[in-house]
């Protein structure tokens, strides 16, 4: 019982540091995940995959490349420049015309290089639905109560032992005394005690 209790307390660890790393980890490699919430970027980023993003010098930037950028505050957008747009007042102020892959015509806006957050490297599909769950309740109580049964099982089996090897000590102890044979009270001089 220990033994399993052990490879499915160890196979649940696996599978959650492993989820831990691709959702937060990652930062430490300078990439930020995202979530493909629309089929904008179809066949290239599909709807439910996560994007890991790569800070990127918008001057680095050129026409086919994907990426990734904020509008109207908070919403994030993944697609492609179709034209980079240079001010003629500001020859350092950069902007892009971009389209979804999927998308029939340009975004209506160009975006500016200050939007900018940077450009897609890898992606991993279906992972973001797995993202989105836990970052909302109920996943976020799923996942506490994962790691809770975690710190159980791992904790389980040494309280187990105790309770088991105190509750067999005392059942050894009380066995003991009514199976063995009443010893000799003899005293060392050889005279019995009464």
């Amino acid at each position: 019982m220990k033994k399993i209790i052990d490879i499915i307390s160890t196979v649940i660890m696996v599978v959650v540091i492993t989820f831990a790393f691709l959702l937060v980890g990652i930062r430490i490699f300078g990439l930020t995940p995202y979530t493909v919430l629309s089929g904008s970027m179809e066949p290239n980023y599909h709807v439910g995959s996560l994007i890991y993003v790569k800070q990127v010098d918008p001057a680095d930037l050129k026409v086919d490349d994907p990426i990734t950028y904020v509008i109207e505050g908070d919403t994030v957008v993944t697609h492609r420049i179709i034209e980079v747009l240079y001010d003629e007042k500001d020859p350092t102020s950069l902007s892009f015309r971009t389209k979804g892959d999927n998308n029939d015509d340009p975004d209506g806006e160009p975006v500016s290089a200050k939007n900018i957050l940077g450009m897609p490297v890898f992606t991993i599909p279906l992972l973001g639905y797995v993202a989105v769950f836990i970052q909302n309740p109920p996943g976020s109580y799923f996942v506490i109560g994962i790691l809770a049964s975690l710190l159980i099982l791992a904790f389980m089996p040494d309280l187990l032992n105790k309770l088991l090897g105190s509750v067999e000590t005392e059942e050894e102890s009380q066995e003991a005394d009514t199976s063995e044979p009443a010893e000799d009270t003899a005293s060392d001089d050889g005279q019995e005690n009464n």
